[in-house]
């Protein structure tokens, strides 16, 4: 009983050192909707909601920067290089990161985002001598550029309101504030900026086209100010109409050489001796300007940054990665590539796919086959084909280089609340036979089920729900039985609906029924469900997880008799998204973060948040596992992140053993060795060169373990070569290696 007990707390904390070994943390982010960018002499920095770029010019490469490159702010919104080459991004959550590209280091300042603030935004940046200017949603507040400490902060501005957000300023040899109200400009000789009085205030009452003003800029000995509603020069005493006049809003405004560079709505237009000399019309409302040579001139966009040529010519260009931040549903193929959806209705992007070094984004622009971007569901077919649900238009199979779409021509009919072809397809899996399964959210003809034979189309309606139309069905998931289970989130019947057609598809009389709180559920709101290794059915709701055994019972021909049971480490937490590793753990997905419970889910191993991890947002919504390689991908709306564990897909049998790093430098027992090429379910033992047992482990059950160089005393051992012997619990195979440990 005492060795039994042994190896049971060995087992869990073999289990616990796995879910603590998370590595390689990598984000993936879309940094297409650029909000402001600087020329540097060989580059141009960018801060987009997904991060920051710098495009080196001479080496035509790209350099991002990410919360896994120590980042803290994520939707970056101002950028600027202060006069000792340092970086420095603000982001709309009131971070400021400084990168200094000369060690590869970021340093953030968390003051703004620790404030009690109500609004935190960092809307704009300005180097100017040892001082950064920040423009924020409050005022203005001045930090050294070497110490990284606050100097001032100004709340107040003449008559203006208090902590009216400032769009902008401008820095010559007074101070000028462009906020919401008017403009604010620094009293000659006044140096107590915090007094109210320092500051002469103009509005539209001193001739200003609007009180919200965006940008101030010097040209030719004049100040221009460009506001909501145009530009306007100023005299000296009041503000004049610039002529000639732009009456629409001013995003940005700059000087190169004797021109004057004005960006307002989808126009930038060029202005030199009294008139407009040049004008680029643009797609879309770029926000910032600069200007690097030899490109020329460059536009921060929401889709990139623009090289601007002509009218007609121009490019466009931002680093590799997918379309758009949202992943709401992921799957991952036999080869290792992740396929992710973009969304439903006007915010989708198509779908894409990363294949370990770049991203393919498929869309109707570069795809036109495909009927729509509203790709809202994804799955990885055991042969390897790709089907992605489409919100509206029915669902597309990827195989290679072919995409084909089912629509119109499978008979699946759509919801009554939009056109009856207007066909969205929430789940999609296959069965033993290697048939399509796809679910309905929604059908007039209230036929939720399809299958897609080699023969035909079956289309079922499920009499659990009842004869009256129904809607909101997602996630569907298959089990070894053939059973298909889903979820309605609509509120005249939520709960977990099951469906077996008992072998054959022309079964009149299937098995199906329907789980709520009155059969066991926790709630009757359902946001996942998955199938673990086990076969067991785990349900994510809005009051924890439960676990469906006995699920064998659906085709025993007589009413079904499962077993429902709680989830405890996990209860009222509100569930997003689940997923199991090859070992049987599981991902949980919620709105406070990422949690990892072992396989029965009686034991919570680790969590993680935007507080401990690069997590891009605690709001998780999907999550998608590499088996093979042991990376787990969780999806958020804020972008990607990947990170790689333990748990990867064990060997059928035994071929080599790699263990590494050898020579396995002991550092305090802080470092650990890996064991590489397990079997699944296999024992380890390390022993002398003579055969004198040092440590016996248990396999977390997946194709890697870890020893951390102790004996069975938990000491350190000494210097020398180790057998590691690796085999299975009946101990018919059996593979050996071994490691030189040096113990300094």
């Amino acid at each position: 009983m005492k060795n039994q007990f042994s190896i049971l707390l060995l087992l869990l904390l073999s289990i616990n050192l796995t879910a603590q070994q998370t590595s390689n943390w990598k984000n993936y982010t879309c940094m297409q909707n650029t909000q402001d960018i600087i020329s540097t002499s060989n580059g141009v920095w960018a801060a987009t909601d997904g991060g920051g770029f710098y495009f080196d010019l001479s080496k035509d490469i790209y350099k991002t920067l990410h919360r896994t490159d120590g980042l803290n702010g994520i939707n970056l919104i101002s950028v600027t290089v202060d006069n000792y080459g340092k970086v420095w991004f603000g982001s709309k959550e009131g971070v400021i990161d400084v990168y200094n590209p000369a060690d590869n280091s970021i340093k953030s300042i968390l003051d703004i985002f620790n404030s009690n603030y109500a609004v935190k935004q960092i809307n704009g940046l300005k180097a100017s001598g040892d001082s950064i200017f920040v423009s924020t949603s409050y005022g203005i507040s001045i930090i050294d550029a070497k110490s990284l400490l606050f100097i001032d902060t100004f709340f107040k501005f003449g008559s203006l309101s208090s902590s009216i957000p400032v769009n902008s300023i401008y820095k010559s040899d007074l101070l000028y504030a462009c906020t919401q109200q008017g403009l604010a400009i620094q009293k000659q000789g006044a140096t107590n900026l915090s007094a109210p009085e320092s500051w002469n205030v103009y509005t539209t009452s001193n001739g200003l086209p609007s009180n919200n003003v965006t940008k101030v800029i010097l040209y030719n000995g004049s100040i221009i100010a460009g506001t909501n509603s145009g530009l306007a020069i100023y005299d000296g005493t009041a503000w004049q109409k610039f002529q000639p006049q732009i009456s629409t809003i001013i995003y940005d405004l700059m000087v190169s050489n004797d021109s004057l560079f004005i960006l307002s709505d989808k126009m930038i237009s060029i202005y030199n001796n009294n008139s407009i000399v040049k004008s680029f019309n643009l797609n879309t409302h770029a926000v910032k300007l600069s200007y690097l040579n030899p490109l020329g001139l460059l536009a921060a966009d929401t889709t990139g940054i623009i090289e601007v040529y002509s009218n007609t010519n121009s490019t466009l260009f931002f680093p590799n990665g997918p379309a758009s931040n949202l992943f709401p549903s992921m799957t991952v193929d036999n080869n290792g590539n992740l396929w992710s959806a973009s969304g439903k209705d006007v915010i989708s992007k198509g779908f894409y796919k990363y294949d370990g070094k770049l991203w393919t984004d498929y869309n109707r622009t570069n795809n036109p086959g495909l009927l729509s971007n509203a790709f809202y569901t994804a799955y990885a077919a055991p042969d390897n084909s790709i089907y992605m649900g489409n919100w509206g238009a029915g669902f597309a199979k990827i195989n290679g280089d072919s995409i084909q779409s089912f629509y119109s021509n499978t008979g699946l009919v759509g919801s009554q609340q939009g056109a009856p072809l207007y066909v969205v397809i929430s789940g999609l899996g296959v069965d033993s036979k290697s048939n399509l399964w796809a679910l309905n959210f929604g059908s007039v003809d209230l036929k939720t089920l399809h299958a897609f034979t080699q023969d035909s189309i079956y289309h079922y309606h499920v009499d659990a729900t009842g004869s009256g139309y129904m809607n909101e069905y997602h996630n569907l998931i298959i089990d070894q039985y053939d059973t298909k289970w889903f979820y309605s989130q609509n509120t005249s019947r939520e709960g977990l609906f099951y469906f077996n057609e008992n072998g054959s598809y022309n079964n009149q009389s299937p098995t199906n029924g329907y789980l709520s709180t009155n059969d066991g559920l926790t709630s009757n709101v359902i946001n996942s469900i998955v199938m673990d290794t086990r076969g067991d059915i785990w349900v994510g709701t809005g009051l924890g997880v439960n676990i469906i055994s006995n699920t064998e019972s659906i085709t025993s021909g007589s009413t079904p008799s499962f077993t429902i049971t709680n989830v405890f480490p996990l209860r009222e937490y509100s569930i997003n998204c689940i997923a199991v590793d090859p070992i049987n753990q599981k991902w949980i997905g919620t709105s406070q973060g990422l949690l990892l419970v072992n396989s029965d889910g009686s034991e919570l191993l680790a969590t993680y948040n935007t507080t401990n991890s690069p997590l891009l947002s605690d709001d998780i919504i999907s999550i998608a596992v590499d088996k093979n390689k042991g990376i787990v991908y969780v999806g958020t709306n804020n972008g990607l992140t990947s990170f790689s564990t333990p748990a990867i897909e064990p060997k059928d049998s035994f071929s080599k053993l790699f263990i590494y790093p050898s020579p396995f430098v002991l550092k305090s027992g802080t470092n650990k060795v890996t064991i590489d090429g397990l079997i699944r379910g296999c024992n380890i033992k390390i022993v002398t060169i003579y055969g004198k047992l040092v440590k016996e482990i248990t396999s977390p059950g997946g194709r890697v373990a870890y020893w951390d160089g102790t004996n069975t005393n938990g000491s350190l051992v000494n210097s020398g070569v180790y057998i590691v012997v690796a085999y299975d619990t009946e101990g018919n195979s059996v593979c050996t290696g071994k490691i030189a440990v040096v113990r300094k």
